[in-house]
């Protein structure tokens, strides 16, 4: 894959709709063009325990922080006509439908790619397990600031060139 769009998604609480931040790297002819990343307020708007835990993020942060359509109208142009990659693109992709539903919005269905379950069928059992960072390393890429949406975004766009 030389041109696609790596999207990165984290949630407030177990709600897919409360997604409080979104990173987005735009990868042309193979070399990252542009990238993006914004604070989002939650819908629900509440944080649970282990979210904070795993990103760090609280109501606090997001509190000023936009609501997903009008962030969405950002983002929209930077990816029209991209394939979309995720790594683990089942959460992503189903965050991303459940902010379309949950605002009311006509979901474009967007082609999305998996750099989970290819680092599956490329690395197989050569790898301790297929998680973001270690596939990343795999690749050649340390991950930091695991679980910022954007650090993580680009992870995924850099093994998306290694493997998709």
């Amino acid at each position: 894959m030389r041109n696609f769009a790596a999207i990165d998604f984290e949630t407030a609480n177990s709600e897919r709709t409360s997604i409080c931040s979104v990173g987005v790297v735009i990868v042309r002819d193979g070399e990252k063009a542009e990238t993006f990343y914004s604070l989002i307020r939650p819908e629900p708007d509440y944080y649970s325990y282990w979210c904070s835990q795993v990103h760090g993020l609280t109501s606090k942060d997001t509190q000023d922080a936009p609501l997903f359509p009008e962030v969405w109208k950002q983002i929209e142009p930077l990816i029209e006509g991209l394939p979309l990659v995720a790594h683990n693109k089942s959460f992503d992709e189903s965050c991303l439908k459940a902010a379309f539903r949950c605002y009311r919005m006509e979901y474009p269905d967007y082609e999305f790619h998996c750099t989970c379950l290819a680092s599956r069928r490329v690395f197989g059992q050569t790898l301790p397990n297929h998680q973001l960072h270690t596939v990343a390393a795999r690749c050649g890429y340390q991950l930091h600031n695991h679980h910022h949406a954007l650090a993580d975004a680009e992870a995924c766009a850099w093994i998306a060139r290694e493997i998709l």
